[in-house]
């Protein structure tokens, strides 16, 4: 392709992602480029690479539209316009440049208009950044979510989120029912494909360069699976071992599913339950080819609302991995900055809340309770614990370090501390994770006035876009 049909391509798959919103963006770019089968590898890696470094960039390049009155801002139009800025101002394209690749050729962009060329002429010689940027631009982040993430991170937030600039690596969790970690790394060697350890995951390797693995042998036959260290951590702190009766209640395409089984040694049982039986379907392939034979799946429908009642009271571990925000995968799925609304919190915390409670009714006493997320969001996160605890004082919070000690073997790093895990790309080269362990008092659990059954709360989850552990694009799948 020409350097003006990729710009004109890059332009189609941003209005595609911009005219459906309500996917998430690598799922429409995908489909894009399986229509057209006739679009080079090299040209495909190139399109993607600048649609998703536009979407991070995408506040700031907004703000030049704005600034300049470029025709495009608030219109259909707005994808091209945004292109334009971008060859402008972070290519540092001079206009003549510009116009050469809008001149209407073919498979290029049609001609700048008067206005267009107006706009990018007052753009010229700038850069991206700006000394008028409020830091909401500068950070691309939409202002509404600034307050939450300055309350999560402090005087800091604006290096945490800087740091999602960053495309994430490519990470790999072992599958110990199938090999060790250095048979995985040799099995991966004979593949051309360079690994190293992880900082935290003992059973995790990451990938000193990004490339495909879900072609080769070693992810074929089994041996490992892709998977976010973040991820791998928090199926750590679920301390699976064999003989348990384990619940994974929001368990989506399996990607801690699979990683808990792998901790059991097949030995024991695992329930995958999730709201969406086509998400648990998924899975089944996945359980396959892990080898992972003690799992069952079941859908949190009206058939099995009986069966449900009757597990109170019979798991030694449940794993809540809630539908949240997805702001902690914002660096692998940067559309999410922009798909975000308030409502979309104000829905889901409530939901969140619910879930806890009806999950925490499948905790035997002296169990172990798991809540976790992909957001950093405090309200879906600390404050839901606080909250949970206030209506459910039969529970009580273990520090992760306490928890980390017991299911890691080892003692925590100083990277890992407080009383609950909270990860970031700056600090520990993951995505964003929280979770909290908490432990079932030898008490029965008291009943929360108006008490939410377990099958009630899981079908108010019905209808929100999940970013994140609910399908399986958290556990680092669209890397």
């Amino acid at each position: 392709m020409t350097p003006g049909a990729r710009v004109a391509a890059t332009i189609e798959v941003l209005d595609e992602i911009v005219s459906q919103a309500e996917r998430p963006a690598d799922l429409v770019a995908n489909a894009y480029f399986r229509s057209r089968r006739y679009i080079g590898g090299g040209d495909r890696r190139a399109v993607s690479d600048r649609v998703w470094g536009i979407l991070r960039r995408w506040g700031q390049l907004r703000w030049w539209l704005k600034r300049t009155g470029h025709p495009a801002d608030g219109t259909t139009a707005l994808p091209r316009g945004i292109v334009a800025a971008d060859l402008m101002v972070v290519e540092g394209m001079a206009l003549a440049d510009v116009e050469a690749m809008f001149d209407g050729g073919r498979y290029r962009p049609d001609p700048l208009d008067d206005g267009e060329r107006r706009a990018l002429r007052q753009m010229e010689g700038h850069s991206l950044s700006h000394p008028e940027q409020p830091d909401w631009v500068r950070l691309n982040v939409q202002e509404w979510v600034a307050p939450h993430l300055q309350e999560a991170y402090g005087d800091a937030w604006g290096r945490e989120i800087a740091a999602l600039e960053n495309p994430p690596p490519v990470d790999l969790r072992v599958n110990r029912l199938k090999a060790t970690v250095a048979e995985a790394k040799a099995a991966l060697a004979r593949e051309g494909i360079d690994t190293e350890p992880m900082r935290f995951a003992p059973n995790g390797l990451r990938l000193k360069r990004r490339l495909s693995v879900v072609a080769g042998e070693a992810f074929q036959s089994g041996l490992v699976e892709i998977q976010d260290e973040g991820s791998q951590l928090v199926a750590g702190l679920v301390d699976a071992q064999p003989g348990m009766q384990i619940a994974d209640y929001c368990a989506g395409a399996g990607g801690k599913t699979l990683a808990i089984a792998a901790g059991m040694n097949n030995k024991g049982r695992v329930v995958a339950m999730d709201v969406y039986e086509s998400r648990l379907d998924r899975s089944a392939q996945r359980l396959r080819r892990a080898g992972a034979h003690n799992v069952e799946r079941r859908a949190l429908d009206g058939n099995n609302r009986k069966w449900l009642k009757r597990q109170a009271g019979a798991f030694d571990r449940v794993l809540v991995d809630a539908p949240c925000t997805g702001t902690g995968t914002w660096r692998r799925n940067p559309d999410g900055r922009w798909t975000l609304r308030p409502e979309d919190l104000a829905e889901l915390v409530p939901k969140q809340a619910a879930i806890l409670d009806a999950a925490a009714r499948l905790v035997k006493p002296g169990g172990g309770l798991v809540y976790a997320t992909c957001s950093v969001l405090p309200a879906e996160n600390e404050r839901q614990i606080e909250a949970f605890l206030e209506r459910n004082p039969g529970f009580a919070a273990v520090p992760v370090t306490d928890v980390w000690r017991d299911a890691m073997g080892a003692d925590p790093p100083p990277e890992i501390a407080g009383p609950y895990l909270r990860l970031s790309p700056l600090r520990h080269g993951t995505d964003g994770f929280f979770a909290a362990t908490l432990v079932r008092k030898g008490d029965p659990l008291r009943q929360v006035e108006g008490p939410v059954h377990a099958e009630a709360a899981q079908e108010e989850v019905r209808g929100l876009r999940r970013p994140a552990d609910g399908s399986a694009r958290d556990d680092g799948e669209a890397a």
